[in-house]
This record gives structure tokens, C-alpha cells and sequence, in this order.
């Protein structure tokens, strides 16, 4: 029996088999879960198509996280085909390029709202939507990173979102409680993902964070995908509103510098 049998899983975020989110669903697929999937873009259809072919789900919607009627649309399809979930999985984040790179103060208002709506509010969007479909209790998480903590070079508007991000996590785990439905973060190490590959010196931030952390490694989809599976389980049953850290250790570090680092300053 796997942890997730009986288990509906409802993700949103799939892009392609590099996502963390594609981590995570093949990884509650396995245990014997369920899967819906829904996609952000239409440009992601060829992506995304083929890969819910491979874990045999045939439920795939299209839905703009920023668009309420879109969201009641894509919940009610969710209702009559599985009439509940038991995970929802919130894997959605989105910035203009020009608000990650240059100077912070430059952000732009336009830019700070998008952000705020695709990467923060829209967990309490899905929320709402998910509580009528969790009667019986369930799991909400979603993926954060350590840039919403402490100041991480070029993260700049994504890190604010994250931020929200979290405190939304921790006022959801609140208020959902007394309905048994937990709400949890991953707060994922750097991965290279197609998201990613939009935040200026991601490279340098991959190289960096194996050189530095304490475990001297960089994090697979497949970790991400095994907290994922202890969130979305009855193993993770008195554990609401916390961050989980899943980064090889760098988020202990009050000094990041690497011996070899310090070894160059002394000298």
C-alpha cells in the first residue's frame, strides 16, 4: 500500500520534467495518488500533455490563477469528476524579468502587483476554492525559497512575494485548522528549473549553494518530492504552518562563506 492511496492530489504548476512540481506529482503518483494537473500557459500544452500521459492522468485544464471565474471553473470540473481533494499543491510563481535584475528601488508598481497576485495571493484563491472539497481535512502546500528570509542577490520583487508567500501560509494554517486541513511551505534549495532560469545569476546562486551548504550538495526533485510526499500524508497529521526547509542545510548558515573563501581572506 503507498502512503497516498485513496488520495486525490490536486497540483497546480507542472511546466515541464524539469519543474520542482513535476518532482512532486510523479512523486505522489507513486505512492498511489490520484493526479489532476493544472497549467498556467497554453504554451505549456505540449509539455505538459505528454507528461500526464506518463503517470496516467487524464485530467489537464488550463486555468489562469489570476482569473476568479477561471478558478471557480476549473474547482467545479474538480468537483464532479473526483466530488473532493485531499492535497492541494500550490507550485505557482511568476515575475517580469525586468523586476528580478537591477536595482531593487526600481521595481515597478505594475510589476509588484502581478507578482503579489500570481505568486502570494493566489494560494488563498485556491484555498478558498479547495475547503468545500476537504470535508474530511486534507494538506495545502506550496514552494517558497530563502530569499523570502534574508536578501538574496537579484531575487528582488520574488522574494517579496515569497515572503507574503509564507505569512499567508501561517494565517491559512490558522484559519483552516479547525476544519483538519493542514497548510504547510517547501522552502526548496536552488534547482535548475525553467522558472529558474528567469532570475539573474541563477548559475552563480547553483554553484554557490553546492560549494557553501553544509551537506556540499545540491537539491534533486526528487528530495523536494519526498517532503512533498510527507506534507501531502497522514505522516505530516500535527504539522501545520511551518516552512520546511529542504536546501542541504544552507538556511543555518549565519556566514556563507566557504573555508576556501576564508582561507583567501586571511591570506
Amino acid at each position: 500500500m503507498g502512503l497516498m492511496d485513496g488520495k486525490v492530489a490536486l497540483v497546480f504548476g507542472v511546466a515541464n520534467k524539469n519543474s520542482i512540481a513535476w518532482g512532486i506529482t510523479k512523486r505522489l503518483r507513486d505512492e498511489g495518488a490520484t493526479i489532476a494537473l493544472s497549467y498556467g500557459d497554453p504554451i505549456l500544452e505540449k509539455r505538459i500533455f505528454p507528461l500526464a500521459e506518463e503517470i496516467g492522468c487524464d485530467f489537464v485544464e488550463l486555468c489562469n490563477v489570476t482569473d476568479d471565474a477561471a478558478l471557480d471553473d476549473l474547482f467545479a470540473k474538480v468537483r464532479e469528476r473526483y466530488g473532493r481533494i485531499d492535497t492541494l499543491v500550490h507550485c505557482v510563481a511568476f515575475a517580469n524579468r525586468e523586476d528580478l535584475g537591477g536595482h531593487f528601488v526600481d521595481v515597478s508598481r505594475e510589476g509588484f502587483k502581478m507578482a503579489l497576485d500570481i505568486s502570494a495571493f493566489s494560494l488563498i484563491a485556491m484555498a478558498k476554492r479547495a475547503v468545500p472539497l476537504m470535508s474530511e481535512g486534507g494538506s495545502i502546500f506550496s514552494l517558497t525559497y530563502y530569499a523570502a528570509e534574508k536578501v538574496m542577490p537579484k531575487y528582488h520583487v520574488m522574494a517579496v512575494a515569497k515572503a507574503a508567500l509564507e505569512t499567508i501560509t501561517r494565517y491559512l494554517a490558522n484559519d483552516l485548522g479547525p476544519k483538519g486541513i493542514r497548510v504547510n511551505a517547501i522552502s526548496a534549495g536552488p534547482i535548475k528549473t525553467l522558472a529558474a532560469a528567469g532570475v539573474p545569476g541563477f548559475r552563480l546562486m547553483l554553484k554557490y549553494s553546492e560549494k557553501a551548504s553544509p551537506l556540499r550538495k545540491l537539491v534533486s526533485q526528487e528530495e523536494v518530492g519526498n517532503a512533498a510526499l510527507f506534507l501531502a500524508s497522514d505522516l505530516s497529521s500535527a504539522m501545520t504552518g511551518e516552512v520546511m526547509h529542504v536546501d542541504a542545510g544552507f538556511n543555518i548558515l549565519g556566514m556563507t562563506l566557504t573555508e576556501e573563501d576564508l582561507e583567501s581572506i586571511v591570506e
